[in-house]
């Protein structure tokens, strides 16, 4: 099978170095190529996965719940596309839910492991991973503060560029 680089990276980091900010800018971006207005897209509930669990190891519980409750609700109705993504989707939402659970007991953020079912695709991971000096698979690291805190450390300047230059024409387009 052949699957889209960006969800190959997107399972690096998620696996790899756990970077969920990183898994979330990644697909995020290609679900806007792919399909932009579809809010319920497989692509939005794998990212929504990354984001829940980047909350829950901030600590933003309330963020995380009701993140990855929209993630389930999302993804059980997308079972033909997560299995062509080579995804195991009975375990895939049991984990999920399980996570839920504990995100609802306020246990402690834990690294989970996506059910990848097919041995080609968790081959290229790996091969990928070992290049980008990740371990598949590798537990999350507690204290690095820049996958933890990466929405606060990362430069913005271009994205508030572009915002003031939007203001301008919008005041523009009022004044004419």
């Amino acid at each position: 099978m052949n699957y889209p680089n960006e969800y190959i990276l997107f399972l690096v980091h998620f696996h790899g170095d756990r970077d969920y900010f990183e898994c979330h800018e990644i697909l995020e971006e290609y679900w806007k190529k792919v399909a932009p207005r579809e809010k319920d897209s497989h692509w939005v509930g794998l990212i929504q996965i990354a984001v829940a669990l980047y909350h829950q190891r901030r600590g933003n519980m309330p963020g995380a719940i009701r993140t990855i409750s929209k993630a389930i609700n999302n993804l059980a109705s997308h079972t033909i596309e997560l299995q062509q993504l080579g995804l195991e989707v009975d375990e895939l939402l049991r984990l999920l839910e399980y996570t839920r659970k504990r995100m609802m007991n306020h246990q402690p953020y834990e690294s989970i492991h996506l059910p990848l079912c097919d041995k080609q695709l968790i081959q290229q991971c790996i091969k990928e991973c070992r290049k980008a000096g990740f371990t598949w698979c590798n537990d999350s690291d507690p204290h690095n503060p820049h996958i933890i805190h990466k929405h606060l450390m990362r430069d913005r300047s271009e994205v508030i560029q572009e915002r003031e230059r939007q203001r301008m024409i919008r005041i523009r387009e009022n004044r004419g």
